[in-house]
């Protein structure tokens, strides 16, 4: 198959039916909605230090077959994958490691499809070509390289074939496996465990707080507003500034009608916190959540217990509550691997950073196993 490469600055270039036509697997992150909305809202370009540089794959009929949602970096914030000592290695040997090139979803760590192809009997191929395209173009551009966060193992393997490295981390994820409704879920954990995550619940009730579920769409522009405040409150406390607006968080609930759900949190129907959900493909992401003011165990309660109730409830299959927590683990939610792909363009520095993710992924194996034997299930359902 003869085809055409190009890249485009801006995803409302592309019809949102064509990038929606590739194959996503389901995940809202990488709806033409949702990437086009962070571009639209300013959360990248600008000064952000995101500036997309979508790579596309065309026929010779000129159609759309395959795509990355890339982005050229100014530094390395955003990513979830920390690659700040490989920069910091650069710049004592008087090398640039910025800009770099990043395939992935900004601000998102999610895995999914980052090789977006048409499905059929050549997306194996496809995947090949655009694995390759993405060192190619990086080298024309002056890149350091290139860089491929949260891979699915379809993805992962095109891209090692293509000469990138394998780099493994750790998240939690929650499985649905039928239960038929949240003390069914429950039944499976030791006695102690299951005493503290129903004592935790309580203290919610027994605060007077109520939490009713809200899709997106439904939810005013008043009330998205304050979400947000709350959700950027959390973020100033721990002392960052958020990535996203208001803007934006209204306009993908809006373009993207039964993917956002919200768990809001109320006392005598005052507004004390929110959490705020996409789900697709099967899965429920818990993305954002923040509070007005620190109440005993309403975090746990709107950002797990009540993701677990509406994954039961919608017959989805797992709960990825986000990055990082091992306080997830006495709650359900198994380590579970995940992947990344690396290039870099200097070959001595691609050759250290081989060695050293060699070392780091005995590491995260050791960690995973050790993670394990901290969870609460009477009988290991993980094992």
């Amino acid at each position: 198959m003869r085809v055409r490469a190009e890249i485009v600055a801006r995803l409302s270039e592309v019809p949102a039916a064509d990038w929606d036509a590739l194959d996503a697997a389901g995940n809202p992150f990488l709806s033409h909605a949702f990437l086009d909305a962070l571009e639209s809202r300013a959360c990248v370009g600008g000064d952000t230090g995101w500036e997309p540089r979508h790579l596309l794959l065309r026929d010779e009929a000129g159609r759309l077959i395959a795509a990355v949602p890339r982005y050229e970096k100014a530094h390395s914030w955003g990513e979830f994958i920390f690659d700040w000592s490989w920069a910091q290695s650069y710049a004592r040997a008087g090398l640039d490691y910025y800009p770099k090139q990043l395939a992935a979803i900004p601000f998102t760590p999610v895995t999914g499809p980052r090789l977006l192809v048409r499905a059929g009997a050549e997306a194996g191929t496809l995947r090949g070509t655009v694995a390759a395209l993405l060192r190619e173009t990086a080298s024309r551009d002056g890149a350091s390289g290139v860089h491929v966060n949260f891979t699915t193992d379809d993805d992962q393997a095109a891209l090692e074939a293509a000469g990138f490295l394998r780099r493994n981390d750790c998240r939690f994820l929650w499985r649905n496996r039928g239960y038929r409704d949240f003390d069914d879920f429950l039944d499976g954990f030791r006695s102690d465990k299951r005493k503290k995550l129903r004592r935790e619940r309580r203290r919610v009730l027994e605060a007077g707080i109520t939490l009713r579920s809200l899709p997106g769409e439904d939810i005013g522009a008043d009330l998205w507003r304050t979400i947000f405040a709350f959700s950027e409150r959390t973020f100033l406390r721990h002392g960052n500034g958020h990535y996203l607006n208001a803007d934006f968080l209204a306009d993908v609930a809006r373009r993207l009608p039964g993917a956002v759900v919200v768990k809001l949190a109320e006392r005598e129907g005052t507004p004390l916190a929110a959490a705020v959900f996409l789900q697709g493909g099967g899965t429920l992401y818990g993305r954002y959540w923040g509070a007005a003011g620190h109440e005993d165990c309403l975090h746990f309660e709107a950002c797990y217990y009540q993701g677990i109730e509406h994954c039961i409830a919608q017959g989805l299959e797992q709960f990825d509550p986000g990055t990082q927590g091992e306080h997830k683990l006495a709650r359900g939610f198994a380590p579970t691997l995940t992947n990344s792909a690396h290039w870099l363009a200097h070959e001595g520095f691609h050759a250290a950073v081989a060695r050293y993710l060699e070392r780091e992924r005995a590491g995260v194996l050791e960690y995973l196993e050790a993670a394990r034997q901290h969870l609460p299930f009477q009988r290991g359902p993980e094992s």
